[in-house]
């Protein structure tokens, strides 16, 4: 807990106390203040930036000084509004940064949708058999997570320089104290946590040829990290008293942590952006072999809490087929999209969303069409057409994820809220309720924001409670939409 004599120094004059959330999305970022007074929380952006994949000539990666630079001009712009008592970081899962012996970047992170882990997952079988390495880890099968990236970045040259591995938000908070550690809800999206011990797993390390060394002591969302460093200071006009304090910094157990559900009732949650999880919040993992066969993934969640969930594609296929069009001078506005998909019937076709062909960036209507032809099914007409086919497929795999994550994990689901930026899709929203047969909760869309200031308020002493009680202050504060199956 913070040194409850430096808190007066960074109220408002409103008697407000003042958070930042760094969000970083696989699409965008974004710099967002919240403000916590009298059990209540309000939250504004102060700062968004585009984020997505830059094409190098080795292949995809992220660019991180651009981030970083966005960053600390988001904190910088929130500081003329008033003082803070803490940041918290989140984002994306799986990519990372590799470090040298002297804590210099390696070179910007690779992305996950870059195809240098084809086939490793398959070589990886030989070493430790796919049934042993999921009753340690118990994670979904892909291609991209982190053990596999760890794989491909060991057969490049420059591994001989490599000290340490640190995820993406562990490596901003580096930058931004100096001090080094991996947050555990993020580190259980590697393949690399053990899901019984809640630590760093040697035998899959030792299957992959990797030093126990290459990973940070692990932390806690509610930690306090330190202080910002004195250059960071320079650069965003913060003072010294401000704070770093883990979050969950896997942006999906923050976005959790900020479904206003109801623990009165049972629900299934639906975080739903670029990639989408859907699943629902148990209490312990489930490791048996009827999970391995179904592909579901046991992540920590904040409080000790499991989210056990599986990956769906997302919004990307949409994001992406809008980019081609642009790309091929037919652009056509969202809500135009929207519209023209909604006046459409039902029984167009349904396609696996989760085809491995729709992973990478590219022409996706081709791959789409592809798809189509090779189910038998009616090839989409018009750009409307294409998006009721997206729309329509996300929603049916939602309803299927939801119902098999309650048949294997024994959880009943009598609702589903869907957060995030999906949640303004009012027809999404609608499809996924008649798919599922259950009332959706939509809403709040800044959920991951959200999540992310109630752990700092909690840790400061702002909040306090479960996380049923943190919930509560999001459904008192904002207003959700309900769908009704029909």
């Amino acid at each position: 807990m913070t040194d409850q004599a430096t808190m007066p120094t960074r109220r408002a004059a409103d008697g407000r106390r003042r958070y930042a959330a760094i969000d970083l999305g696989a699409s965008s970022g974004r710099v967002v203040v919240g403000e916590v007074a009298a059990g209540g929380l309000d939250i504004a952006e102060v700062h968004r930036f585009w984020n997505g994949p830059v094409r190098a000539p080795e292949g995809y990666r992220w660019d991180l000084l651009y981030l970083w630079r966005e960053i600390l001009t988001g904190l910088r712009q929130a500081a003329e509004q008033g003082p803070l008592v803490s940041i918290g970081i989140d984002s994306w899962a799986i990519d990372y940064g590799l470090l040298d012996h002297d804590g210099i970047l390696l070179g910007n992170p690779w992305h996950h949708r870059d195809g240098r882990t084809s086939g490793l997952a398959e070589r990886l079988d030989a070493r430790i058999p796919a049934d042993e390495l999921y009753a340690i880890n118990g994670l979904q099968r892909l291609p991209f997570t982190t053990l596999y990236q760890v794989m491909a970045s060991r057969a490049s040259s420059m591994w001989v320089a490599v000290d340490q591995l640190l995820l993406i938000p562990d490596l901003l908070t580096l930058w931004l104290t100096g001090r080094r550690g991996a947050e555990r809800t993020n580190a259980s999206t590697t393949g690399l946590l053990d899901a019984t011990t809640g630590t760093w797993s040697q035998r899959v390390l030792d299957a992959i040829d990797a030093p126990a060394s290459l990973l940070p002591e692990l932390r806690d969302p509610g930690d306090v990290v330190g202080p910002l460093l004195p250059t960071v200071q320079q650069a965003t006009g913060l003072g010294p008293d401000v704070l770093v304090t883990c979050v969950g910094s896997h942006d999906t157990a923050s976005a959790v942590v900020g479904v206003p559900a109801d623990d009165r009732a049972s629900w299934a949650f639906i975080a739903c952006g670029t990639w989408a999880l859907a699943g629902v919040e148990i209490d312990a993992p489930v490791l048996s072999e009827q999970s391995r066969s179904a592909n579901f993934t046991n992540e920590v969640g904040v409080d000790g809490t499991v989210r056990y969930l599986r990956n769906v594609m997302g919004l990307w296929v949409l994001s992406e087929t809008q980019r081609t069009w642009e790309a091929q001078g037919r652009g056509v506005g969202l809500v135009d999209l929207l519209t023209q998909a909604e006046s459409l019937p039902p029984g167009g076709p349904v396609i696996d969303i989760d085809d491995p062909s729709l992973l990478a960036p590219g022409d996706m209507q081709s791959r789409i069409e592809a798809l189509c032809r090779a189910g038998g099914l009616r090839v989409p007409d018009s750009p409307g057409a294409t998006v009721r086919c997206i729309l329509d497929s996300l929603a049916a795999a939602f309803a299927r994820t939801v119902a098999e994550a309650a048949r294997v994990s024994g959880t009943d689901v009598d609702v589903i809220h869907l957060v995030g930026g999906g949640s303004q899709n009012r027809l999404l929203c609608r499809l996924t309720a008649q798919a599922s047969g259950l009332p959706v909760f939509a809403g709040p869309v800044e959920a991951t924001a959200l999540g992310n200031v109630l752990v700092q308020a909690r840790a400061h002493g702002d909040l306090e409670g479960s996380l049923a009680d943190l919930r509560s202050v999001i459904r008192r504060t904002h207003e959700l939409v309900r769908y009704e199956p029909s």
